[in-house]
C-alpha cells in the first residue's frame, strides 16, 4: 500500500477529486508517461493505464492537457481489466517550456513540484545566460526556484562562485553540492520532506541523476560519464520520471535539455530579472525604450557599471523571443477560434 499523503495529497486535490469518486475511479500520482501509457501510484500501488479518448482529444488543441510526471489523475478500472487515465486534476504548478514547432505550443515538463533546481554544473564554470533562461522557467512555474551547483569537489572555492552567481539571481538562494563528498546534499534534502517535491531542471552532463541517487540513497537512475574535454554528457533521462524517496517525498528527474525555449513567460522573466525591471520603472518614461531616451535609468546603469552589458543584452534578447512567441501563441488561438463551429 503506497502513502499519497507523503506524496502530497491534500485537501484541496481530495475536493477536486470528489465529483469522480465511483466505485470503479481513483485518483493517482503519475511516475511517468511515455507514448500514451502512464505508470501511476495508487493506494492499491503501481498500475500501468492508457489515456482515454476525451484526454486525446483535448490535446489535439493543446499538448499540454496531456498528463505527465508529477501530475494528480482519476484512473478508471474498466470490467475487462483495462485501467484509463480519465482526467488531469487541477496543476498547483507546472514546468512548461515551447516546442519547437512554429505553432508556439507547450510542453510541460513537471507538475505539482514545491521546488524547481536549476542545475548548473561548476565544471566548466556555469553559463549565466543559461542559468537566468532557466530561473525565467522556474519562476513562471509557479514553484520557489533554487539554483544548485553540482559537482562542487571540482571547483577550488565553489563558495565564491555561489556568490558571484547570487548577483544574477537575486533572492534566489544558490547551493554548492558534490554527490562525490557528500557536500550540500543534507541542506538538498530540506527541499525532499513528506508531501514535498522537488523538481530538477538542467542540461544533459549537468549531475541531476546523480543527485536523484543520492537523495534516495540508491542507484534509481542510470548515469553516464561525460566528456572531459567540455564536460557535456549524453541524455541520460529521456524521459521525466517521478523518484519517490524514503521517508516521503519524490524528486521529478527532466531529460537533459541542451536549449529551453521560452512561451509566454514576461511575469517569469522580470522576477529572473528583477533588478533590470526594477531599473526600468525609474526611467523618465514609462515607454522608454531604453536606448538612447533621456532619463534612461538602464543607459545610466550601464554607465554606472551597475549593469552589466551581457545581462542587459541577455534580458533584451530574452523579452523579444517572448515577445515574437507571444504574437504567434495569439495567431493560432485566433486561427482556431474561427474554425470553432458555431452553435
Amino acid at each position: 500500500m503506497s502513502d499519497l499523503p507523503a506524496l502530497g495529497w491534500d485537501a484541496t486535490l481530495a475536493s477536486a477529486y470528489r465529483p469522480f469518486d465511483r466505485s470503479d475511479t481513483c485518483a493517482g500520482r503519475v511516475l511517468r508517461a511515455d507514448r500514451g501509457v502512464c505508470t501511476v501510484l495508487t493506494d492499491d500501488g503501481v498500475e500501468r493505464a492508457s489515456l482515454a479518448g476525451n484526454l486525446l482529444l483535448s490535446a489535439v488543441g493543446d499538448p499540454a492537457d496531456l498528463p505527465c510526471a508529477g501530475d494528480w489523475v482519476v484512473l478508471r478500472r474498466w470490467p475487462d481489466r483495462r485501467t484509463t487515465v480519465e482526467l488531469v486534476l487541477p496543476r498547483r504548478t507546472v514546468l512548461i517550456r515551447r516546442t519547437a514547432d512554429k505553432d508556439s505550443r507547450g510542453q510541460v515538463l513537471a507538475a505539482n513540484m514545491d521546488t524547481v533546481a536549476v542545475v548548473e554544473p561548476l565544471h566548466p564554470m556555469p553559463d549565466d545566460a543559461r542559468v537566468e533562461r532557466l530561473l525565467a522557467l522556474a519562476f513562471e512555474s509557479g514553484a520557489q526556484p533554487l539554483i544548485v551547483l553540482s559537482k562542487s569537489d571540482t571547483s577550488g572555492d565553489p563558495q565564491a562562485v555561489a556568490r558571484q552567481l547570487s548577483k544574477i539571481a537575486s533572492g534566489v538562494r544558490v547551493q554548492p553540492v558534490s554527490t562525490r563528498t557528500g557536500a550540500g546534499i543534507a541542506e538538498l534534502r530540506e527541499y525532499v520532506t513528506a508531501g514535498r517535491t522537488l523538481a530538477l531542471l538542467g542540461r544533459s552532463g549537468a549531475g541531476k541523476s546523480t543527485l536523484v541517487n543520492a537523495l534516495a540513497g540508491t542507484d534509481v537512475m542510470g548515469v553516464q560519464e561525460i566528456r572531459r574535454a567540455d564536460g557535456k554528457g549524453r541524455h541520460t533521462t529521456a524521459y521525466r520520471n517521478l523518484v519517490l524517496i524514503p521517508g516521503g517525498g519524490a524528486v521529478l528527474d527532466t531529460p537533459g535539455i541542451r536549449g529551453v525555449g521560452l512561451l509566454d513567460t514576461a511575469g517569469g522573466l522580470d522576477r529572473a530579472f528583477a533588478d533590470v525591471a526594477e531599473l526600468a520603472e525609474h526611467c523618465r518614461f514609462s515607454d522608454c525604450g531604453h536606448d538612447g531616451e533621456p532619463g534612461c535609468a538602464i543607459q545610466d546603469a550601464l554607465a554606472d557599471g551597475d549593469l552589466t552589458p551581457r545581462r542587459w543584452e541577455s534580458w533584451r534578447k530574452l523579452h523579444r523571443e517572448v515577445a515574437v512567441e507571444s504574437g504567434r501563441r495569439a495567431v493560432r488561438l485566433a486561427g482556431a477560434n474561427r474554425r470553432r463551429p458555431r452553435r
